[in-house]
């Protein structure tokens, strides 16, 4: 059998000046088999090349963009990449999944990773090739303040390049800016003003290489299974209407955070409003494919894609209910290259803070967001302030604000009401990343019949929340996406039989969790290392001390048992430390003591 999968090495730039060095290192095969591909090598990655204690947005913090040895495969979901950095927002581990042709053309240049550091005298591009001498800068000032769709029609050409691009917000420094590639973005967590602070508007790739597949035949057949099961019930509701329709039901659910999370409900009639149905009312429906997908579950509503997350943060979050009013929110953030999530929270958290007398900003619960998108993207008057984000705001303002930043970690919240979901409670405290949906599933815990999601369950919570992460990190690292969970029936051995197809490398269910394992552990030990403690794995006082309307309500003293039950379940000690036998358990120090 041949060996494919990986090339066994990474491409390193250095900018500085005007210039780029490019430089090809080793990646040992050991070492790829240990943390597999996507945010588990980027994670190896980020400890490896990223200063101890580095300012996030400083010349040496490293912007990693990282693939997978079943990218490129006739594997249905595949055509995805990790963006993995220290973030502006948190100071934390920050690791971001984008789909896009971008992916299958870096892909191309021989390599499983991309390092750049350091930082160019002007805005620019980077051209990278996967022959060495052909990577290199080139102004890109004419291109400043350009939608990220701007820069791509300006710079695919006749080459047939692949672009990811920044917006303003990237160039300005946003918290939570992003990178997009293809109407798609590595979203949250801010790597968009990472990749800015290197004074790069945008990035392309080119090349012609190939890892190969170790199994071609192997692949071809379970490549066509895997597209028949996606395309079954499991995924049916994504497909016909996305994860739009879920706002309609965590609204009857009472679990849909409305006002800055201080209601749960905005009514059946807004609701609907605001549903897939409303949204086709108040702009064209298309539906689309990532590249690479058969599922389509990408859906557009007047030009804008729109999923829950950003259904939620650009409306009930912020006291909006007229659809186009949202749209108009989700195209202006495409455009100017803003995490949806983390503006829709910052603007809730301002306009309570205005409600309640706290500051003199002329908005409120309601307005239409849009003019105060472009103030937070362009760092314009108290847009400026807001581009922080809802932690730096909120001990900027003071007067208490902070009991109501809804944050974790310094990353606001997704569309979940702690109180309402109280293991997902546990799992948004945790999070390595941050208050986060896609790292830790425990919402889907919440939902499952016979779960009282009302009460803290200290004994299982924590065991619940580390499944859906371990889940998470398997699926993140493969990258595979996770609307097909209800298509793969035993993930982690046909994870492993995926690999060992594509790479050739053996190996069991057991070996893959173990991997797995290793990946999570190195997120937390690159957090304890950027000065991470216990104290950060908590959510704000809104949700401990105010109940909602219903009554529901989470008690600090159940939260914080289940956080030290999660950590001693993880094999840390008491203070959330990772202890070196456990370290040396997990083969990390092998790698991490480099």
């Amino acid at each position: 059998m041949s060996v494919g999968g990986y090339y066994g090495r990474l491409l390193h730039i250095w900018l500085s000046g005007q210039t780029a060095t490019a430089t090809l290192l080793p990646l040992e095969r050991e070492l790829l088999a240990d943390f597999v591909g996507g945010v588990g090598l980027g994670a190896y990655l980020l400890w490896r090349f990223c200063p101890p204690g580095v300012d996030p947005l400083a010349p040496e913090a490293p912007l990693c963009v990282v693939l997978s040895p079943l990218l490129g495969t006739p594997l249905t979901t595949t055509a995805k990449f990790s963006v993995v950095c220290k973030s502006p927002l948190t100071g934390r581990i920050n690791d971001g999944l984008s789909s896009s042709r971008f992916a299958l053309a870096a892909r191309r240049l021989g390599v499983d990773a991309v390092v750049i550091q350091g930082a160019l005298a002007r805005l620019s591009i980077l051209h990278l090739d996967d022959v060495i001498a052909r990577c290199r800068v080139e102004d890109g000032r004419a291109l400043a303040g350009k939608t990220p769709a701007e820069v791509t029609a300006a710079l695919a050409g006749a080459e047939r390049r692949s672009v990811a691009a920044i917006g303003i917000a990237g160039e300005r420094g946003v918290r939570y800016a992003t990178i997009s590639n293809d109407g798609r973005h590595a979203g949250r967590g801010g790597a968009g003003a990472v990749m800015g602070s290197k004074r790069l508007k945008a990035i392309t790739v080119r090349g012609g290489q190939s890892p190969g597949i170790a199994d071609r035949a192997r692949v071809t057949q379970r490549a066509r299974s895997l597209a028949a099961a996606s395309v079954g019930a499991s995924t049916e509701k994504y497909r016909v209407l996305g994860t739009a329709a879920n706002l309609e039901t965590f609204d009857r659910l009472r679990i849909l955070p409305v006002r800055n999370f201080q209601d749960v409900s905005i009514g059946r009639a807004k609701a609907r409003r605001l549903a897939p149905e409303g949204l086709a009312q108040a702009g064209a429906h298309v539906r689309e494919s990532c590249a690479g997908c058969t599922i389509g579950c990408d859906h557009r509503y007047g030009g804008a894609r729109i999923e829950y997350e950003t259904q939620f943060a650009l409306g009930p979050l912020i006291g909006v209910d007229d659809p186009k009013t949202l749209i108009a929110a989700a195209r202006a953030c495409d455009d100017l290259g803003l995490d949806t999530i983390s503006a829709g929270g910052s603007l809730a958290f301002a306009m309570e803070c205005a409600a309640r007398g706290l500051v003199d900003w002329p908005l409120a619960f309601g307005d239409d967001p849009g003019p105060w998108l472009s103030r937070i993207a362009r760092r314009e008057g108290a847009g400026d302030l807001l581009a922080e984000g809802t932690r730096l705001a909120a001990r900027a303002i003071g007067q208490g604000s902070d009991r109501f930043a809804c944050h974790v970690k310094g990353l606001e919240l997704p569309g979940y009401e702690p109180r309402a979901m109280q293991t997902m409670a546990l799992g948004l405290a945790v999070a390595a990343r941050g208050a986060d949906h896609n790292r830790s599933g425990a919402y889907q815990a919440d939902l499952k019949a016979g779960v009282d999601r009302y009460r803290a369950d200290v004994e299982r919570a924590p065991l619940r929340v580390i499944d859906t992460e371990d889940h998470a990190a398997l699926y993140d690292s493969l990258i595979l996406c996770k609307f097909l969970r209800g298509a793969i029936a035993e993930p982690w051995g046909e994870g492993a039989e995926l690999l060992e197809m594509v790479t050739g490398i053996a190996r069991d269910g057991g070996t893959l969790r173990a991997a797995i394992r290793r990946i999570i552990a190195t997120r937390h030990l690159f957090n304890l290392r950027e000065g991470w403690t216990l104290a950060e794995d908590t959510l704000p006082p809104r949700f401990t001390e105010e109940p909602l309307g219903d009554g529901a309500r989470l008690s600090r003293r159940d939260l914080d048992a289940m956080v030290a039950g999660y950590h001693a379940a993880r094999g840390h000690d008491a203070r959330g430390h990772m202890p070196e036998l456990l370290q040396r358990e997990l083969g990390l120090m092998r790698w991490l003591e480099r």
